[in-house]
């Protein structure tokens, strides 16, 4: 049996207390698996004085970059979240030959490049399966398993709050506020739910999916993010008519001109469709590749345990690899494809207007879609009274025109209101 394997652990929260569980209760069969024992030498924390049920109290310190450096550590994990100082931290440890395990998404979505850099340059493996969709296996296939195919599209649900909120919007018909207060009640939504419901936290896995998918470096920044706070109880119910549900969707796709788009929005999408029965607060990622065809991967995306679990199999790896002298495969970003704008993605639409009942008005309706090149596929109008509500389902058609379409139609006075926008995937 070799020498041990010794980690240093940054971070104790819900998932690093659940990192440290598992590396108690489960010493035997890691140090099988691996071939040596993992040892924890250290844990850096905020607050040494919370009472962490356990967690040794002797391996608790608050000087995590002093842990980074020390010689005895050979893997870093890092659960903290956050740009800085978890960057710095990094870096240095790769920069110093350290493996490191992360799931920190929104470093990696933000300045995944500079760990990408720093791990190349200290010869060190860079593992973060936690970083996506918890402990579902997905970031190490798309790096690994699909590596000798070409991905064409990905399309997720991953983030659970949204797509319990909406899951719930859809069984029981309740509005957003309703649904959104349900989800808080049970633990699923943050008391700060932002970055869940306006799609940052998707956002940034949806660029990490990106990158691995299309050998691309993709940031947040150049995802296209809408959330889900403008989605009412009408649309869900308009949904259902059509046969669709809604889901808050990150969709990573190739461009017909060879470029890649990446986006996070609400969308229709047919019952039929696999990603359609993911429910509750569960995560599920649907990818299309040309020699592989459609493949599904699906479980809990979030949670203490199932993130922990992601680290422990990441760490297993980096482990196997100390001790052979080996090194995983490094980042693959030799496609160097332009992210296009949202612009030109083409899709469907939904819309609704409120307008005013008389004659001429769907017809003038239809001339504004005409006039920017979007072609109509359905028309519903139900009156009420003086005024009547108009659901418009289009041909696949490209977001510019349809913003411009959407822009003519407020200037006209017969037009009420627009009610609401959403796109239609997965036919």
């Amino acid at each position: 049996m070799a020498e041990s394997v010794r980690v240093a652990l940054l971070g104790c929260g819900t998932v690093g207390t659940e990192v440290v569980r598992l590396l108690h209760e489960q010493a035997h069969d890691l140090r099988a698996r691996v071939g040596a024992p993992i040892e924890l030498v250290g844990i850096a924390v905020r607050r040494p004085n919370r009472v962490r049920e356990g967690v040794p109290q002797e391996l608790i310190t608050t000087d995590a970059l002093g842990l980074v450096k020390r010689d005895d550590v050979d893997v870093v994990i890092e659960v903290v979240g956050g740009i800085e100082p978890a960057r710095t931290w990094l870096v240095e440890a790769l920069r110093s030959g350290k493996s490191v395990i992360t799931g920190n998404k929104a470093l990696l979505a933000e300045d995944g490049g500079s760990l990408h850099d720093a791990a190349a340059e200290g010869g060190a493996d860079l593992y973060y399966e936690a970083a996506v969709a918890g402990a579902i296996p997905l970031l190490r296939p798309l790096r690994e398993s699909l590596h000798g195919d070409r991905l064409t599209q990905v399309t997720g649900i991953v983030n659970g709050t949204t797509n319990f909120i909406l899951s719930a919007m859809d069984s029981t018909g309740a509005g957003y506020s309703e649904a959104l207060d349900e989800a808080t009640a049970l633990g699923y939504a943050e008391p700060d739910p932002t970055a869940d419901v306006e799609g940052f936290d998707a956002a940034a896995k949806a660029a990490i999916l990106a990158s691995l998918a299309f050998h691309t470096r993709v940031r947040a920044a150049d995802v296209y993010r809408e959330g889900i706070t403008e989605v009412s109880a009408a649309d869900v119910a308009s949904a259902k008519a059509m046969g669709c549900i809604i889901k808050l969707l990150c969709i990573a796709s190739r461009t017909k001109d060879g470029g890649v788009s990446v986006r996070v929005h609400p969308a229709m999408i047919p019952r039929s469709h696999p990603l359609a029965s993911v429910g509750d607060a569960f995560n599920a990622v649907f990818i299309e590749a040309e020699a592989a065809g459609q493949l599904m991967f699906y479980g809990r995306g979030a949670g203490g345990a199932p993130s922990a679990s992601a680290v422990l199999g990441d760490l297993v790896a980096v482990a196997r690899n100390r001790l052979t002298g080996a090194r995983s495969s490094s980042e693959s970003a030799y496609a160097d494809l332009p992210v296009r704008p949202m612009g030109e993605v083409w899709t469907r639409y939904h819309v609704s207007l409120d307008v005013a009942d008389k004659a001429g008005v769907l017809a003038s309706v239809a001339g504004v879609f005409a006039r920017h090149d979007v072609s109509i596929a359905t028309v519903n109008q139900s009156g009420r009274g003086d005024d009547a509500s108009l659901v418009i389902v289009t041909h696949a058609a490209k977001d510019a025109d349809l913003a411009a379409t959407v822009a003519e139609l407020r200037s006209l006075d017969f037009v009420r209101s627009i009610a609401s926008v959403l796109r239609v995937e997965g036919d």
